[in-house]
């Protein structure tokens, strides 16, 4: 009876007792991490990475490697401040001739890192291959031009104005090759709902590449928008020297504009003219405010 007693007060709740060993489990802990920080390991670790190179002179075509995998070895000191990032020192790797390198082996880098880890040794390289895309630094003013592609208008609205830019052009500073393989001329992409009125708007010059920069990078893009009415007459054929007249010498033509320039139109139809030469219909001196938007099949029509 009394053995039995003395068992149950050894495992009775005590706070001193449990405080006690439970600040003895802390120090062997304490200690037993600490002894361990001390013996030497070997692991992977993944590393920041930057190159050198003349930044005024030459620009990442595509996005460099920022990060390099290596199996070093060192004390558990050394390589815990490492996966903790405390003081992780950035790794430089140097290029002489940035557009004449496009991959580096890992293999040669042992070298150059090295130096650069203090008390940690490399013991091999993981990263198999680094592959890189530099380019001289180029500039070039591009002409800009607004890309209606995406705009729509109400019911019997259109544009009745120029579209404005401000400003007109851009210069673009980055890759010389991805600088040549672009157009003269650049669209800014508008991009609207069914527009019923004038439109104002900042809009953002789209390029190819994050590695490109803009100036200005944003343009101010404006036009009017107003009611517009379709109108139909009949034009007279521009005859070519020798072109045979067995063809109707008037053409039906349907035309859009914008409402308030209707009495402009009616004062340039005497002037106007239809050309075809068997394939391409234009009309010639048509107002740059109006726009053909249907002719009577010329092909279709049965000598007279």
């Amino acid at each position: 009876m009394n053995m039995l007693k003395a068992i149950i007060n050894l495992f009775r709740f005590d706070r001193t007792n449990w405080r006690a060993a439970f600040l003895c489990m802390l120090a062997a802990l304490v200690f037993w991490f600490f002894n361990a920080l001390n013996k030497n390991y070997s692991t992977n670790v993944r590393f920041p990475l930057r190159f050198d190179y003349n930044l005024e002179k030459f620009v990442p075509v595509e996005t460099l490697p920022h990060r390099i995998t290596l199996n070093v070895s060192g004390t558990g000191w050394e390589l815990f401040r490492e996966f903790m990032g405390f003081k992780q020192p950035e790794l430089t790797i140097s290029l002489e001739r940035p557009t004449e390198v496009k991959k580096i082996a890992g293999v040669s880098l042992t070298p150059i890192l090295q130096p650069q880890l203090n008390k940690l040794k490399i013991n091999y390289i993981v990263t198999d291959t680094l592959l890189l895309h530099l380019d001289e630094v180029d500039s070039h003013r591009f002409k800009l031009f607004a890309d209606f592609s995406r705009v729509s208008f109400q019911e019997s609205f259109g544009r009745v104005s120029p579209v404005v830019i401000l400003p007109d052009s851009v210069e673009l500073t980055g890759p010389k090759a991805t600088l040549h393989s672009l157009p003269d001329s650049l669209p800014i992409n508008i991009e609207a709902g069914t527009l019923d009125q004038n439109f104002e708007e900042d809009i953002e010059v789209a390029v190819p590449s994050t590695f490109i920069n803009r100036n200005p990078p944003q343009v101010n893009v404006m036009f009017e928008v107003g009611r517009m009415v379709e109108l139909e007459l009949y034009l007279k054929r521009a005859l070519r020297k020798n072109q045979s007249t067995s063809f109707p010498d008037s053409v039906r033509c349907r035309f859009l504009l914008p409402e308030k320039r209707e009495e402009d139109f009616h004062r340039h139809k005497n002037e106007m003219r239809l050309y075809w030469d068997g394939s391409l219909t234009r009309v010639i001196n048509k107002p740059a405010f109006a726009e053909l938007l249907e002719t009577d099949s010329l092909a279709k029509m049965q000598p007279l």
